[in-house]
């Protein structure tokens, strides 16, 4: 076994002894095509929770923008699905911690057959802020599924922002 047949998108299936579809009783092509289910279904969490929404350890990555201005710092989170509710924010000195739960239930009774469906998701996300922020004056807003955090500068940070002209050359 080399390192490439650890990864799904560089083996090449045919070749694999454990590629007999289930049927072969050999322990060890047995054992060889658990350990190939095992890396596969890990690579697609990867690959799921890094470019999707959830990921391998049962937490949801919210798309989380930081923006800053000569007057405030501003952090936006997508979190489509949750409530003001589900939503836990809070500082120290020089960082920002936006915490959430998303709990999703579904049930549906019909002719006889009864489907409920649970989904849970933690996350949290910690953001270093710069100097001069004034965190009594901080604001948060809820709004069609988006989280805005609005962190406004000190006055003294605001004074010692400059701006370099830029010259043609």
């Amino acid at each position: 076994m080399q390192i490439s047949d650890l990864i799904p998108w560089g083996r090449d299936k045919e070749k694999t002894p454990a590629s007999d579809s289930g049927r072969s009783t050999n322990p060890l092509a047995v054992l060889q095509r658990d350990i190939n289910n095992v890396f596969e279904d890990f690579w697609h969490k990867v690959e799921s929770g890094w470019n999707g929404r959830t990921s391998a350890i049962g937490m949801f990555g919210p798309s989380t923008d930081v923006s800053e201005a000569d007057d405030s710092i501003e952090v936006s989170v997508e979190l489509p699905g949750m409530t003001d509710k589900d939503i836990d924010i809070s500082m120290s000195g020089d960082a920002i911690t936006i915490r959430g739960e998303k709990k999703i239930e579904h049930e549906e009774k019909r002719r006889g057959v009864y489907m409920s469906e649970r989904s849970y998701g933690a996350f949290y996300r910690t953001i270093p802020l710069p100097p001069g922020v004034d965190t009594d004056k901080a604001e948060a807003t809820f709004k069609n599924g988006v989280l805005t955090v609005a962190l406004p500068k000190t006055a003294d940070a605001q004074a010692k922002v400059k701006r370099i002209p830029v010259k043609a050359s």
